[in-house]
């Protein structure tokens, strides 16, 4: 099981190709370490992808396979995968080659073995076999698999839940994440205008979102769209009382709700916004649920600031909804920023009852403010980033339903 470590060959990565100055990188690396430390955590395991790229720059579509960056309390962190794979590290990271290692493919989706021993054998090697380490166990790419293995090669190890530990670290964006936001809100208002001008009736909903797809990778204004963490969400009618199903071939069809959920995206940080579509006037009960939901989210937009909890900024939102006759029993909003596939979520805080949670500035989320009603749905969702007093919205699409002839 040798590893395929730092001594490959390969050209040393430009600074100008990172995302974020190398100054930045290394602030959240200190931002981690105190968490670790609060934690009483010595060493701590990566799996997530977002977080890889949030400290290190990693930025592959490698995330099917197992791999790592691995955070101890000195020395840089140390990115580790499958050994083709090792080859994109060395393009995006800011670290050096002697701190990127790949393992042998033969471990890639093997019955028999699984890679998960090759890093607790790196992690021994470092010195850290008997160390208390965190892991993310609640996590799309942590499998039960993976921890097993890794903790049948760490047995002295005291391997402990370190979920969301890295999330939390990226609650607060930093003014260079929060231009890159902005740049994918100008993409996901562009792509909402594409919808309001190419949708017609009886388009097929694959060739609309194919409009879609193409608006987004080309990016607005020198900011080239990257590939969202999600999939456009575009039901129609009964389709519509469900709130992720995605597309088919069929026509549009005048007089049907068609509601899109869709994200701007560049460097993976994420605008998303949603608007619902008529062909002809809308049926009354939809005006009243456009007008409830216009309402309570004017009512959120001015209880939105510093110092307001989630679960303050959820109850001005279904008090306001209440008052209008319609009820919304999940949560109106979560954090958003750098993602990667399944999810554009953080995976941290929620606009709900119980979470406390106080805003701080540079926090954005993604304000969900949807209704699925008996024949269809309505979404008129907004991407908003906490200010220094209040709560701005990253995109500019026009508010409320979007009705055509």
């Amino acid at each position: 099981m040798a590893l395929q470590g730092g001594a490959a060959p390969a050209a040393s990565l430009p600074s100008s190709a990172l995302a974020f100055a190398r100054t930045e990188y290394h602030e959240r690396l200190a931002a981690v370490r105190a968490s670790m430390e609060e934690k009483g955590l010595e060493v701590l395991v990566i799996s997530d992808p977002s977080n890889m790229n949030w400290l290190t720059g990693y930025d592959g579509w490698s995330f099917y396979v197992h791999q790592a960056v691995i955070v101890s309390m000195k020395d840089d962190p140390v990115w580790w995968g499958r050994g083709m794979d090792a080859a994109g590290a060395r393009r995006t990271v800011w670290m050096s080659q002697d701190h990127i290692f790949g393992y042998e493919d033969w471990l890639v989706q093997n019955p028999d073995a699984h890679p998960m021993t090759v890093l607790a054998q790196l992690v021994s090697d470092s010195g850290h076999g008997a160390s208390r380490i965190g892991v993310e166990l609640d996590n799309y790419y942590y499998s039960a698999a993976a921890h097993l293995a890794l903790t049948a090669g760490l047995p002295d190890a005291d391997v402990a839940d370190a979920t969301g530990l890295v999330n939390w670290c990226r609650a607060v964006k930093s003014p260079a994440e929060i231009s890159y936001m902005r740049r994918a809100g100008e993409i996901v208002t562009e792509m909402h205008r594409v919808i309001a001008e190419v949708a017609e009736p009886g388009m097929q909903k694959n060739a609309l979102v194919a409009e879609i797809l193409k608006a987004g990778a080309l990016g607005t204004r020198g900011a080239w769209g990257d590939y969202p963490a999600i999939v456009p969400m575009t039901p129609s009618g009964m389709d519509a009382t469900a709130p992720h199903l995605t597309w088919d071939g069929a026509p549009i069809l005048r007089g049907t709700p068609t509601f899109f959920e869709i994200a701007g995206c560049h460097r993976r940080y994420h605008c998303p916004q949603s608007r619902t579509l008529f062909f002809g006037e809308p049926p009354n009960k939809y005006r009243k649920a456009e007008e409830a939901l216009m309402a309570a989210t004017a009512a959120v937009m001015g209880a939105a600031r510093p110092g307001a909890t989630c679960a303050e900024v959820a109850l001005s939102f279904t008090q306001t909804l209440n008052r209008y006759g319609f009820e919304k029993n999940s949560r109106c909003g979560y954090s958003v920023g750098l993602s990667y596939p399944p999810d554009w979520g953080e995976r941290t805080m929620s606009l709900r009852e119980g979470d406390e949670t106080e805003l701080e500035a540079g926090m954005v989320f993604h304000f969900m403010p949807g209704l699925w009603l008996d024949d269809g749905g309505i979404e008129l969702t907004e991407t908003m980033l906490i200010n220094e007093v209040s709560a701005e919205y990253l995109a500019t699409t026009p508010p409320g339903l979007v009705v055509k002839p």
